[in-house]
């Protein structure tokens, strides 16, 4: 038989202690202003409250919301034709001001005033005396159609219409009618706007047709104005097209683009 000699480790001793590990100096900590301590917050689950976050990009926004602003885009990135370009030109804010300020002065009459001035002719009628007569109202016109006959008649003053008009189809056709009948206009900033002076939600235009005596100054300083601006530009405005603006992200391609077409050529040029 193959006898095999098994060798037993014998156990050694006791390991001998670690040498004392050398004291780190304390370092000194800064001491802090007790008016002002930190405070750090824990923003875990059941601490405290989480800051406010802008989540409108997750937003499911309401349809005539998206349709207003990819329309917005669309007008950016298409190629405009220079008759729904010049929309884009408005007056500028001390004009626009200037605007509102003599139309808010002739605000046509509320559905209540109306009702008053009728109560107290027919009230005037049947005590047998004559209703009141006085001057006819001057008051800021508003409907295209009405405005359109106004401004083929040469009877407005001044035509104001509104930029953000949809479908932009109702008021293309107005500011070359304007040009042609000679008839002072301009285009300034919502509809809303607009809306607000004649007690409606929105306006596509507004005329003038007459001021008092009063406002004829302020008048023919915004007709002056306005004709500079719109009806003595008309050659201008009609060849300016636009849109054709890309986004960031195809601007920045095109630069990159261009600069590695620009380093090629260099390359040509130094071999």
């Amino acid at each position: 038989r193959d006898l095999r000699v098994v060798q037993c480790k014998m156990p050694k001793g006791p390991k001998a202690a670690a040498p004392p590990a050398a004291k780190k100096k304390a370092e000194k900590q800064p001491e802090e202003n007790s008016l002002f301590e930190r405070r750090p917050k824990n923003f875990g689950i059941g601490n405290n409250v989480q800051p406010t976050r802008d989540m409108s990009r997750f937003v499911k926004w309401p349809k005539n919301v998206r349709l207003q602003r990819q329309r917005r885009i669309l007008y950016q990135r298409l190629k405009l034709p220079p008759a729904i370009n010049q929309f884009t030109r408005t007056v500028d804010k001390n004009t626009a001001t200037e605007v509102f300020k003599l139309l808010n002065k002739y605000k046509p009459e509320t559905k209540e005033q109306k009702a008053e001035r009728l109560k107290e002719a027919a009230e005037a009628k049947s005590a047998g005396g004559a209703p009141p007569q006085g001057k006819k109202p001057v008051y800021a016109k508003c409907g295209i159609n009405h405005i359109a006959t106004l401004v083929e008649q040469k009877k407005a003053s001044l035509v104001v219409i509104a930029h953000d008009v949809d479908p932009i189809e109702i008021v293309v056709w107005l500011p070359a009618l304007c040009r042609k009948m000679d008839v002072p206009y301009c285009i300034v900033k919502g509809k809303a706007r607009l809306g607000a002076v004649v007690h409606k939600k929105t306006a596509t235009a507004l005329a003038l047709t007459g001021v008092k005596k009063e406002d004829e100054g302020s008048l023919s300083k915004l007709v002056d104005n306005v004709r500079s601006n719109f009806n003595d530009r008309g050659e201008e405005l009609n060849r300016k097209w636009g849109g054709g603006v890309m986004g960031a992200k195809s601007q920045e391609k095109t630069r990159q683009k261009e600069k590695a077409i620009a380093r090629e050529a260099a390359k040509r040029m130094q071999a």
